[in-house]
């Protein structure tokens, strides 16, 4: 049985506290004592500091202190309050302060118990008579009060954090804040009062006859020290004020910046006389409260008019596809922001096929983000009107381009330079599975075989969107066969955590592989947590800079029973491996990504050097086709049978008559090595005519003696 669990069958949990962090973690024990749900958490120091009593925290706060000075234990008894004021338990904290090196210096983690004890329960935090010197006990609380109020990040803290107050010698049992809107005045919390106590004062017009409404019409504080001042001053309201059986009142001024934004109360159970002490107290109490109010309304409106903004411009994915599945997530990394440049689309078309689009706009801040939306709502206008791909990135990059020209005075200091994003277009065809790609300077999209292997499929492409004004972006057309799947990714996917490109694809590439039949939904969660979650931490990049990146995943498969979208992987037959790529007359420098292609393909043969022979003899047909022919070269790679024993066959057709022929090149020849090579590399090799053109084709048997899989 685990520790916890034998603390917790006691009623005692465990809490660590990192003064230096600012954070407390609970064990589930620990946040119920708390007054929280019983669930493991991690807190910040104003969260947990305002489920106690603020006199006990004070005695704490100092217990601690002398501990750490002095080596001991930290032994103290705390009352637990809930977000009404009201006490909840009492328990004991037994804590060991442990020394912890920081860049500042030498701090403490307090690590130890909360315990329950048995004590009565007063409904209500009671009245802490005068003890020591005062003077230095007002200091000590306005000092903790501000730092409480200035954590508060709601209204709704900020009002519990108020309802927690305890004033040294004059502590108030009942707290009301009322705020202004137009020439009403209302509640906006309260402490110490049942549940609809508060209907009579929810809402009144400014001109009533109550403390709260004078306060807000004259900006000054008024005091009422008993019941019969209250009575004499304001008939009116007293009737309504008398059943709260208070002794005496303070009504403050909420002012900021001048204005005077609502009133706050403190009523007492007992008499105060409001002494010039006291009433410095409250007025210092006022002035911080208004502060944090109005930070932390300004803060909510600023963070529900983003929230808004963001909601309107996350991605989604549109209706389902008939013979396809599509899954998508999006990270953002943008300081708290839900949507940065990052961005993913699925657009139907008019001509019934549907386009997928993903893009990353340069930046990952809120400029960032307001570009994204921009350029994604003017891809969806052009793709809508049926124009080709390649015409969708161009009209794209010229909108950019436009939009960043335009406002280029307007930019901020240190951000001189238009902005620009990549992007990956594929019109797709669901019935043919036919993908014509479009790429403007982003990743290549990933191609998972129907048999398990992912392998990078090179596309052309054309500069990022928003360079030039005017650019061509030419279009690659691939074909999506039953079973496999395409993965498009933004670079945050690949290089988050230190890696480039070939180390971050060396990490994404096992989890592409890995068949689990859980299908694209459990797929996309495993990419996301490759990256982000706990196995990232094994998967470091080679990188110094190790920021992260906001990430956009896009996956697409054309179902079949064999592509593992929910079926069992165990029954699924395992198909072939097979790649296909043409090589035109006018791109011989696509010779380099047919190389690597084939590589990849034969990621997992066994041995190296037939991969190198391979590539080598490859390399070879391709290029003759180019020198001695008009015509383009069609390769295609495929590899059968089981690991260990598989057969790969390699075909390079082309659209000539002209036969080779074997030649015996001189020491210093240029050429004519071609067939003399496939002659000694190959286990077998031939030369094919068609009926327009002929075919080249050499086969290489994995094992450790090169045997034919049919031997």
């Amino acid at each position: 049985m685990r520790t916890e669990d034998v603390l917790a069958a006691i009623a005692t949990g465990l809490w660590r506290w990192d003064n230096a962090s600012g954070t407390v973690t609970l064990d589930a024990e620990a946040a119920r004592l708390l007054g929280l749900p019983p669930e493991r958490v991690a807190l910040s120091e104003a969260a947990v500091r305002s489920r106690f009593h603020p006199v006990d925290w004070n005695e704490v706060d100092q217990i601690v202190a002398l501990a750490v000075a002095e080596g001991t234990l930290a032994e103290a008894r705390m009352r637990i309050m809930d977000e009404s004021g009201r006490v909840l338990r009492t328990v004991r904290s037994r804590s060991k302060p442990l020394r912890k090196e920081t860049a500042d210096g030498v701090d403490y983690v307090l690590v130890g118990t909360l315990q329950e004890v048995a004590e009565p329960q007063p409904s209500i935090a009671a009245h802490t008579p005068i003890t020591g010197d005062w003077r230095r006990s007002r200091e000590a609380f306005l000092l903790d009060a501000g730092r409480a109020l200035a954590e508060a990040r709601s209204t709704a803290e900020v009002l519990r954090v108020a309802a927690s107050l305890s004033m040294p010698g004059f502590s108030p049992d009942g707290l009301a804040v009322f705020g202004v809107a137009g020439d009403r005045l209302s509640i906006i919390g309260h402490h110490g009062h049942n549940p609809g106590d508060d209907g009579p004062f929810a809402d009144m017009p400014l001109d009533t006859d109550y403390p709260a409404a004078d306060v807000v019409r004259t900006g000054r504080a008024i005091y009422l020290s008993s019941p019969e001042e209250y009575r004499r001053r304001y008939p009116a309201t007293w009737p309504l004020a008398r059943r709260f059986d208070r002794r005496s009142w303070a009504f403050l001024p909420l002012i900021v910046a001048g204005k005077t934004m609502g009133t706050w109360m403190a009523a007492f159970k007992h008499a105060v006389a409001f002494t010039p002490d006291e009433r410095s107290v409250l007025t210092t109490v006022a002035r911080m409260l208004a502060q944090a109010l109005a930070r932390a309304g300004e803060a909510e409106s600023e963070r529900e008019l983003s929230l808004g903004l963001q909601r309107s411009m996350m991605p989604t994915l549109g209706p389902e596809i008939p013979g396809m599945t599509v899954a998508a997530r999006y990270v953002p990394t943008g300081g708290g922001l839900q949507v940065g440049g990052d961005w993913y689309d699925m657009i139907p078309l008019p001509s019934g096929r549907f386009a997928l689009v993903i893009g990353d706009v340069q930046g990952h801040d809120v400029r960032a983000a307001g570009l994204m939306g921009q350029l994604r709502i003017a891809l969806r206008a052009y793709a809508s009107e049926g124009h080709r791909p390649d015409a969708v990135l161009s009209r794209a990059s010229r909108f950019l381009y436009g939009i960043t020209e335009s406002y280029g005075e307007s930019y901020e200091a240190g951000d001189e330079h238009p902005r620009f994003a990549t992007c990956l277009y594929i019109e797709v065809d669901p019935g043919t599975g036919t993908l014509d790609i479009a790429r403007a300077g982003h990743p290549d999209p990933v191609i998972r075989t129907a048999e398990g292997t992912a392998l990078i499929r090179q596309t052309s492409g054309g500069l990022p969107l928003g360079i030039e004004a005017d650019s061509d972006y030419p279009t690659t057309r691939l074909v999506l066969e039953p079973g496999e799947t395409m993965m498009l990714c933004t670079d945050g996917l690949i290089e988050t955590g230190g890696h480039d490109m070939a180390s971050g694809w060396t990490r994404l590439r096992p989890v592409l592989e890995e068949d689990t039949g859980d299908g694209l939904e459990k797929l996309a969660d495993a990419l996301v947590q490759a990256v982000h979650g706990p196995p990232s931490h094994h998967t470091v990049g080679p990188l110094a800079d190790r920021r992260e990146d906001d990430i956009a995943v896009l996956l697409l498969c054309r179902n079949s029973d064999v592509c593992g979208c929910g079926t069992d992987p165990a029954t699924r037959p395992v198909p072939a491996r097979r790649t296909a790529v043409t090589v035109a007359q006018a791109e011989p420098h696509r010779i380099a990504g047919v190389r690597r292609q084939l590589r990849e393909l034969l990621h997992d043969w066994a041995d190296d050097e037939q991969v190198d022979s391979a590539v080598l003899m490859v390399s070879e047909m391709v290029t003759n086709v180019l020198v001695h022919t008009d015509g383009d070269a069609l390769l295609v790679a495929e590899a059968t049978g089981t690991p260990g024993s598989r057969c790969l066959r390699v075909e390079v057709a082309d659209t000539s008559d002209d036969l080779p022929h074997k030649r015996r090149p001189g020491e210093m020849a240029s050429s004519g090595r071609g067939l003399v090579l496939m002659e000694m590399l190959a286990d077998r090799w031939g030369v094919d005519p068609r009926g327009e053109g002929k075919s080249i084709w050499f086969e290489l048997y994995e094992g450790p003696d090169g045997d034919s899989p049919s031997a």
